[in-house]
């Protein structure tokens, strides 16, 4: 039995709305682009006054993290992040790096000439000792600068997070002699940390790992799996 004739024209009309309405939202995305706003004066606000980080001066590094110097730091990671890191946000998306045969990693256009500007304004040795090469100012502002950065763009952020991190792990684990060959090239960007993970078959997918732990008879434990 056929539809009756007034319910097919209502589907058709439905299916019809429905249709432009999806055209016309992928096209009205198409022409939306995304912002990123630095939340400077939430920041600024936390620091002075909830905070009080003038209280701290005391201790190393925050005598020199004046309420100016906070200021301009802050003013500057956001500017970074807004008009540099986050327009090339979408532009990761899109390209992704290329892992070329000889082992080579091509980042996605405009990566490199970001990270240069990361790296020649400082900002990867903000909290390092001076004498490697660093600011010596306190973690509290290196942090917010990674919360901006992150947000702008969180795969590029990675970059400068991981070499940080491994800069951070270096001065509490180095040898005087690898600090001294290692941190200051990495302070100034010229040689960058990375992330050696044993996950080969699953990726992030972290509940297919397989780690398993045996006692030996000396009392150690022998480790075999995948981290």
């Amino acid at each position: 039995e056929s539809p009756e004739p007034d319910k097919v024209s209502f589907r058709n009309a439905t299916t019809n709305f429905i249709s432009n309405a999806f055209t016309a939202f992928r096209r009205c995305r198409e022409n939306i682009m995304p912002i990123y706003k630095a939340p400077v004066e939430d920041v600024t606000f936390l620091l002075n006054d909830v905070f009080q980080i003038d209280r701290y001066d005391n201790l190393p590094g925050f005598s020199d993290a004046s309420a100016d110097v906070r200021e301009a730091i802050l003013g500057e990671a956001a500017k970074l992040s807004e008009e540099v890191l986050q327009p090339l946000n979408r532009v990761g998306d899109l390209e992704g790096c290329v892992r070329h045969d000889d082992g080579r990693v091509t980042t996605p256009k405009g990566f490199k000439e970001a990270f240069k500007q990361v790296a020649e304004g400082g900002w990867l040795g903000l909290s390092a000792p001076a004498e490697y090469g660093g600011q010596g100012l306190p973690v509290t502002l290196s942090q917010v600068v990674t919360e901006f950065q992150s947000a702008a763009n969180m795969a590029f952020s990675m970059y400068g997070g991981l070499t940080m991190g491994a800069t951070a792990a270096l001065l509490v684990h180095g040898k005087p002699e690898q600090k001294k060959m290692f941190v200051p090239k990495m302070i100034a960007g010229e040689w960058t940390g990375t992330m050696n993970l044993t996950e080969p078959q699953c990726g992030t997918d972290l509940g297919l790992l397989r780690t398993k732990a045996v006692k030996q008879e000396d009392g150690s434990w022998h480790i075999d799996g995948v981290k």
